[in-house]
């Protein structure tokens, strides 16, 4: 895309200081931040885990944005859309926000560990509430850059739901992948995700469930691929290699030191 990339969307699974510092939450705090200080628009989304304190992070819902309702197993779920700003960056930051998936007071897992078996909904819904609340903004991303597991139902949605609306006409898909794949989700989640221009044999991988099967579908259809943890799967990193699409390596001194920024700013240039 050369000098072409002038926006950036960021689709984070978890940003600090929303949520815990972690490698993951540290790197979507800081990369957008980088990305906007190297003179590219940026817009920045994560889901309103319900443990988010409102009032603490100033939240606030934005009324023009919300409104609109996602159908997921023939159920109307209210999408609802929060903003707050980073003031020392100068960056906002959108949560997605529905009551019957977000208002948990844990992230991914009930009080006795176990995954929440409506996770594979929740992602869903997210990449659905990313890309119409960024279709309402009327903001034509050139790069779409999805981080963390919940993420990863985005990029097909993207290439298939969306591919003639013109807002995502141009985008290209980079997929950041973690040492945070699941083990599994629920079996009927093949039948969920399906929408729009997804059909079955879109998805027939995920007819078994797992999360190194939700990721592999996300690498099917991202135009690069970023390893940003020493703890990805072999089974992933070996897939990712034989698609032949730009695969940047893991890399903890950049990470440590920062200089990854500057490397993740080329690689959407070089897409």
């Amino acid at each position: 895309m050369g000098n072409s990339v002038k926006r950036v969307l960021f689709v984070n699974s978890e940003m600090f200081p929303y949520l815990p510092e972690s490698p993951i939450a540290k790197i979507g705090r800081f990369l957008p931040q980088g990305i906007q200080e190297r003179k590219k628009e940026i817009r920045s989304f994560m889901p309103r885990y319900g443990c988010i304190n409102e009032r603490k992070n100033q939240l606030h819902e934005v009324i023009r944005l919300s409104g609109m309702n996602i159908v997921i197993n023939d159920v109307d779920r209210p999408l609802v859309i929060k903003v707050a700003s980073i003031s020392a960056a100068r960056m906002q930051v959108y949560f997605i926000d529905n009551e019957d998936y977000f208002h948990r007071k844990s992230v991914y897992h009930d009080a006795e560990g176990q995954f929440f078996k409506d996770n594979g909904e929740r992602a869903i819904f997210f990449a659905r509430g990313v890309l119409e609340t960024v279709k309402k903004l009327r903001w034509a991303p050139d790069v779409i850059h999805c981080q963390g597991w919940i993420s990863q139902i985005l990029p097909i949605y993207l290439k298939k739901a969306y591919k003639d609306d013109p807002i995502f006409s141009n985008s290209k898909v980079v997929l950041s992948l973690y040492d945070d794949t699941p083990e599994i989700f629920s079996e009927d989640l093949k039948a969920r995700v399906l929408f729009g221009g997804v059909n079955e044999e879109d998805v027939e991988i995920l007819a078994e469930p797992t999360g190194i099967n939700v990721a592999k579908l996300a690498v099917d259809y991202s135009d690069g691929v970023i390893l940003g943890a020493e703890g990805v799967a072999p089974e992933l990193v070996e897939y990712c290699n034989s698609k032949g699409c730009p695969v940047l390596p893991y890399d903890a001194q950049a990470l440590e030191d920062g200089s990854y920024i500057e490397t993740y700013n080329s690689f959407y240039d070089n897409l």
